[in-house]
């Protein structure tokens, strides 16, 4: 099965003076050209760079988010981001689980808590669903020395190793897709398992 749907993780906070927006709307920009959707938590910062980033060339968007209720630090969805299509979840825990389930790849920039929750639970699904997970890619270069400490001081088994790819230029996102594609149709991902989780 091919890729269509691309979910992008990220920063709330940044800014279009910030390199970290301006890097997520370029690489929006180059996966919404080669014709897959970008999906997004419908919030401001990368959130909002990856939908301008993807509608600069003409692309599709999908932004998931909830109604924060007596939550301090959620920034619900930003009327800046302009997506086709919003849905609105019932919490955090239902959003987060619709935005890995609408995307086929992840892609992962630098963030806070909630990109920590979110790479976290990507993780541990591609590591649960191996040989048919949805594989991911982590934006940056700083992902290295973070996926260093985490190997050498907690109990990560090889296959997680195998889910993901680390890139920290704009033009190596769609490379990178492409070759996730090319494991899935060599059968190195296994379609016949049913799980909602799968590609």
């Amino acid at each position: 099965m091919r890729v269509k749907n691309v979910t992008c993780f990220g920063y709330s906070e940044a800014q279009p003076v910030d390199e970290l927006y301006r890097d997520a709307h370029d690489v929006a920009a180059a996966v919404a050209k080669e014709g897959y959707t970008i999906v997004n938590g419908g919030g401001p910062g990368v959130m909002r760079a990856t939908t301008e980033g993807a509608e600069s060339v003409g692309g599709k968007t999908i932004g998931i988010s909830f109604n924060p209720l007596d939550m301090t630090h959620f920034e619900g969805h930003d009327e800046k981001n302009k997506v086709d299509k919003l849905i609105m979840e019932d919490n955090y825990l239902s959003r987060t689980l619709k935005l890995l389930e609408r995307g086929d790849v992840y892609v992962v920039f630098n963030g806070g808590t909630g990109t920590i929750s979110e790479f976290g639970m990507a993780w541990g699904l591609a590591r649960l669903y191996f040989g048919h997970h949805k594989p991911f890619i982590l934006f940056g270069k700083f992902w290295n020395s973070i996926l260093e400490e985490i190997t050498q001081h907690m109990m990560i088994r090889g296959e997680a190793a195998l889910v993901y790819r680390v890139v920290d230029k704009v033009d190596h996102v769609v490379p990178a897709i492409k070759k996730f594609e090319e494991e899935i149709e060599k059968g190195k991902h296994d379609h016949k398992i049913k799980s909602p989780f799968r590609i």
